[in-house]
């Protein structure tokens, strides 16, 4: 159905830095992005996807074929625009239907001027991702009246090339707030007192907690203040010193992009606040922080993990839970001081997913317990976050 309007598309052109090049067409705003392709395997979310900060500098390719669907909202984002460096899709569909729907996905992606590319084949793609891991590529998405030339397809490759990779770059300082703010919103219900859809607002707190923004996602501190936490959140390279100034019942890490290694001003902090004695919950870049802080090291994945069907075992209670992933860099099993235990691991490749200290009241964990794949599996960790400051 879409080949018929292919024509009503500018062209764009996708690049690998190992030279394969797919051709498609644009879906978004003109113009070209770089980044690290990577690929995710959930079935809706796209939207939450894109305006996920760990997705900086990186290219997303969504496996599932039809991607906007059901088009997109003002209420559906994990940050303030798209954060993600561009989109790779197979198919647009012709009618975007939801009863939530404001405009859609092409609409939004161009208002947002996000660069993004449709008509390509995602399952060769992914393949190649698969077999080879995740590597840099480049988006060249022409606008209407332009033509696709050899010189455009070359430009696209230079620039995949020349790309930095991802290992070794600090991203959480480029996502994160520059400056502190308070937060009260609580999560989105269908049906809230008055009858309407919609968010709600924590007005009786029993907590106060510090949040560190590494790139944090919205939903995560909506899940925190619908569980009585007053949140103050704060930018990433906050000292310890500040943080404990504030007097919090808990510290929470959280996710954004990158090498965690780099991060040496979050490292030195998470350790600082878990020899305080104030309760940590970390989660995905927060996870690799805390490890690093108590003397574990990291890696690069070849495969990294992005998806809602990941399945992870919780190694007390033997329970598995579908969670939600959104990583290229892990926690080296065999590098544990003993001081620092596995609680989770993954499924799919026995990778570490969970981490608790034995000597502190402190916790994290690498995938992404906010974005309700299961759809609440792995929701339990907030309340356990909330028996510690208990």
């Amino acid at each position: 159905m879409l080949l018929s309007l292919k024509g009503a598309y500018p062209p764009a052109v996708l690049a690998l830095a190992d030279g394969t090049v797919f051709e498609g067409y644009a879906i978004g705003a003109a113009g070209a992005t770089v980044g690290e392709v990577v690929f995710n395997t959930a079935m809706t979310g796209y939207q939450e996807i894109l305006t996920d900060p760990s997705y900086c500098q990186q290219l997303v390719t969504l496996t599932y074929p039809h991607i906007g669907n059901y088009g997109t909202n003002p209420e559906d984002v994990e940050a303030d625009g798209i954060q993600a460096a561009g989109l790779i899709v197979k198919e647009v569909p012709l009618l975007a239907s939801n009863f939530r729907a404001t405009e859609t996905l092409t609409q939004y992606l161009t208002r947002q001027n996000a660069v993004a590319i449709g008509g390509i084949d995602t399952r060769k793609l992914t393949r190649l991702l698969r077999d080879k891991g995740a590597q840099n590529g480049c988006i060249v998405a022409l606008a209407a009246g332009q033509t696709l030339t050899d010189a455009v397809r070359q430009e696209a490759l230079a620039k995949a090339q020349a790309a930095p990779s991802m290992a070794g770059l600090d991203l959480a300082k480029v996502v994160s707030t520059p400056q502190a703010y308070e937060w009260t919103e609580t999560e989105w219900q269908l049906a809230r007192e008055d009858g309407t859809p919609g968010y709600g607002q924590q007005t009786q707190p029993a907590f106060h907690v510090v949040a560190y923004d590494f790139g944090v996602k919205k939903n995560i501190l909506r899940m925190l203040a619908e569980r009585g936490c007053r949140v103050t959140v704060v930018p990433a390279q906050t000292p310890a010193r500040d943080v404990l100034a504030m007097n919090p019942d808990g510290v929470f890490l959280s996710n954004g992009p990158g090498d965690p290694e780099p991060c040496d001003y979050a490292v030195s902090a998470a350790r600082e606040l878990m020899e305080s004695g104030k309760p940590v919950f970390g989660i995905c870049l927060g996870h690799q922080i805390m490890a690093l802080a108590s003397g574990a090291t990291t890696f690069k994945m070849k495969n990294s993990h992005h998806g809602a069907n990941h399945p992870v075992k919780d190694l007390d209670s033997g329970e598995v839970s579908i969670t939600s992933q959104n990583h290229g860099f892990a926690v080296a099993l065999d590098s544990l001081p003993a001081n620092l235990r596995a609680t989770h691991i993954s499924l799919f490749d026995g990778t570490l997913q969970g981490l608790e200290r034995t000597d502190r009241p402190a916790f994290c964990f690498q995938g992404h317990p906010e974005a309700s794949p299961g759809p609440h599996d792995i929701g339990y960790l907030f309340d356990r976050f909330i028996k510690l400051m208990q």
